[in-house]
Order: C-alpha cells, then sequence, then structure tokens
C-alpha cells in the first residue's frame, strides 16, 4: 500500500513534476519516483510506502547494525570511526552548554564519543536493532519515540543523516525547536542533491536511497524549510568523505561491479567542484533560532 504527498511538505504547494524513478537497491528492487514541486523546488519521493519500517529490515543497512559484510561495508564503518572525533569536536566548538540530544542515533557510536566527552546526552531511536547495540553508557538515555523525551531543554541538537527519513518532517521540527534552549543549535547532516555526483550518477545516485529517503535536499529548500520553522541557517559544513562512499555505492548500483577507481575519481571530482559552489555530496546545515 501506498501513501501519496498531496501538498508540498515545504510550501504546500500541489503542482509536481516528475523528476527521477530510482530503484530501492537495498531491500526490494521496487521502483519509487521522485517529483519536483513547481512553486519552491523540493524535490520529495511520491508515493511512498505505508509501511516504511519493512524496508529497513535487511542486514545490509549499515547505519542498523556494527557488522561489516563486505568491503564497501568495511569502509563505511573506518569513516565513521574517523568522523566520530570530528563531529564531537565540532558540536563543542558551538556550544558553551553540555547537553546534547542525537536524534535517529543509530548504534549510538556518536553520543557514546559525547558521554566520553563529558555531554549529558540524550537520545532517540526507533530501531529495537539498533538500540540493541547500545553501549553501557547510553543505558536508560535513550528513546524510541519523540513524545518520550523529556521536556529538559538541550543545548544542542542533531540529525545524522536522518532528517531525510522522517515522514512527519513539519511536526518534529516544530518540536525540536521547542526542545532546544533558545542559544541552541540544530545540525542538519542531509544529502545534497545539487552535488556534482548526483548529477553524474542520476537514478544510480545511492543517497536517493529510495524509499526511506523521503526528500533530497538542496541548499535553497533547506533554507526555506529552515525559515518555515523559525530557524536561519548560520552555517553550513561539507562531508568530503561522502562523496568518495556514495559513489562506490552508487558505481555498485549503476554497473552491479565494485569499481574503486571510477568511484574515487567521481568523488574526487564531486569535491573540486564543491570547492567553488558548496554544493559537497553532504552537508552539515547548522541552525539556530531566526530571532536570535
Amino acid at each position: 500500500m501506498l501513501k501519496e504527498f498531496k501538498d508540498c511538505p515545504v510550501c504546500q504547494g500541489n503542482h509536481f513534476t516528475h523528476f527521477l524513478n530510482c530503484t530501492d537497491h537495498t531491500t526490494t528492487q521496487e521502483q519509487f519516483n521522485i517529483v519536483t514541486c513547481d512553486d519552491c523546488g523540493f524535490k520529495f519521493t511520491n508515493p511512498y510506502p505505508a509501511n516504511l519500517g519493512a524496508y529497513y529490515k535487511d542486514e545490509s543497512y549499515i547505519s542498523h547494525t556494527n557488522k561489516a559484510q563486505n568491503l564497501t561495508q568495511r569502509i563505511y564503518k573506518i569513516a565513521r570511526k574517523y568522523t566520530l572525533g570530528q563531529k564531537e569536536k565540532m558540536v563543542s566548538g558551538l556550544s558553551d552548554g553540555r547537553k546534547i540530544l542525537d536524534f535517529g542515533c543509530g548504534t549510538g557510536h556518536f553520543l557514546n564519543k559525547c558521554a566520553e566527552s563529558g555531554w549529558q546526552v540524550q537520545g532517540l531511536e526507533p530501531s529495537d536493532q539498533a538500540r540493541s547495540q547500545h553501549g553501557l553508557l547510553l543505558q536508560g538515555k535513550i528513546v524510541n519515540s519523540i513524545d518520550l523525551l523529556s521536556d529538559e531543554k538541550v543545548d544542542i541538537i542533531t540529525l545524522w543523516h536522518v532528517l531525510e527519513h522522517i515522514e512527519a518532517l513539519n511536526e518534529t521540527l516544530d518540536k525540536l525547536r521547542q526542545k532546544l534552549c533558545s542559544t541552541g543549535k540544530l545540525l542538519l547532516a542531509v544529502p545534497n542533491a545539487a552535488s556534482l555526483d548526483a548529477k553524474i550518477y542520476q537514478e544510480h545516485w545511492a543517497a536517493y536511497d529510495l524509499p526511506r529517503h523521503l526528500y533530497h535536499f538542496e541548499p535553497q529548500t533547506m533554507a526555506l524549510l529552515a525559515k518555515k520553522h523559525g530557524f536561519k541557517i548560520s552555517a553550513q559544513k561539507p562531508m568530503k568523505l561522502d562523496s568518495f562512499y556514495v559513489s562506490l555505492l552508487s558505481e555498485e548500483y549503476k554497473t552491479g561491479k565494485q569499481n574503486y577507481l571510477p568511484a574515487f575519481m567521481a568523488g574526487l571530482k564531486s569535491n573540486l567542484a564543491a570547492r567553488k559552489d558548496n554544493n559537497y555530496s553532504s552537508l552539515i546545515y547548522i541552525l539556530e533560532h531566526e530571532s536570535k
């Protein structure tokens, strides 16, 4: 059974143009559609499965498991370990306060790093599989629903490649705004559909990841969404390793083979092009209250 957006999640327009058909390479090999809003340019998956949870129940879905069954997954885990310290360093530089919420915390690696560095941590993770792998530092600090979060305000809220998955997009952003203290920062890391690697691979671009990714952000549409919820974008940071990992997966989806050299070259070209326009494969948007 499919569900359908009748209105654009960003501007509530109701005229859409077909953009791409993409295959679910992770679980079912089904085809899904991406449309573009004629009014604001926002891209989103439409229609999408009513039972989205079923599309995460696969051992190859890397963010919900600590297993590394092939070289691509091992590369992902190496990159994840490398970036954990960078992420914690980034949030430490953004706040004097030490209270953090990681929304969609997966297997808990980032929150563990923060807890080890003295942060007071909270997390939300709906996946039973992912929560079962949380370490002792996180016991009792992770909930499985936004409604179970405490009323205590936090200094930092992070969503590392999570926002594109959230069906109740606008309702969630409203609740996160209420959870954030007046001087707090909201960090949204998402794939960038305006990147060169997205243009190179088109329907094979792994970061479209249909149907799990409902939304396909670009800087201009993220700015519109932020403003809609009382935020402004104070900074935009690149995730430079993502272009290589995404290109590696994209090559496999396109050709059925792990073509390391073409993937590396596509990732490199994407990063070099982004030095001019900041359209990296993935971007971290740092949001703060607009009234600040």
